[in-house]
């Protein structure tokens, strides 16, 4: 399989991160999930030996790509070769990218406004958000005011919160009307 496996990178707007697609399944039908320092095998195989590596701060798990986030003081040069015989280790181990201790994170029902932002979110902002190696997800709308979590790529990108404000704040105030801002979280 190590052979076949097929890997390139993409960059992001944040010169932090970098995105990887690898030429197989990651995690299968799930929305992408971040991971950081204390990752354990047990919880991901595949995120745990990435974050082993001196330098890489988060990960951020998708279907067929995932994104590595560095600390500002490393160098893609060193990391990126490191990286990529890391994944290819996982792949030729044959485990899951999920392992038998992670437990996806549990979220209360939606009321109406809550469910149409959600749908909004998940089907016209995220997968555009994705492309660029980041994730975007509802936390709470309180008061008007729609809270999310950026993950991946997003985190510390400096076009992020300008891409926020125009593009997914415009996008929910145009549609709903309860909507009065968007904050990240």
């Amino acid at each position: 399989m190590e052979a076949t496996l097929r890997i390139h990178t993409e960059r992001t707007p944040n010169p932090d991160s970098v995105k990887w697609v690898v030429g197989q399944a990651i995690l299968e039908g799930a929305r992408p999930l971040e991971f950081g320092p204390g990752t354990g095998s047990e919880e991901s195989p595949l995120a745990a030996r990435l974050v082993e590596i001196s330098g890489v701060s988060r990960v951020l798990l998708g279907q067929d790509q995932l994104t590595v986030s560095k600390t500002p003081e490393a160098d893609w040069r060193a990391l990126g070769q490191t990286i990529s015989q890391a994944i290819r280790d996982w792949a030729a181990s044959g485990l899951p990218a999920l392992g038998p201790a992670y437990e996806p994170p549990v979220s209360a029902p939606d009321d109406e406004v809550e469910a149409r932002i959600r749908q909004i979110l998940e089907s016209e902002v995220a997968p555009y958000v994705e492309q660029d190696g980041g994730q975007i997800s509802l936390v709470s709308f309180k008061d008007g005011v729609v809270e999310v979590a950026l993950r991946g790529a997003c985190v510390g990108c400096p076009s992020s919160m300008v891409t926020l404000k125009l593009g997914v704040e415009a996008r929910l105030r145009e549609e709903i009307p309860e909507v009065e801002a968007v904050v990240a979280v």
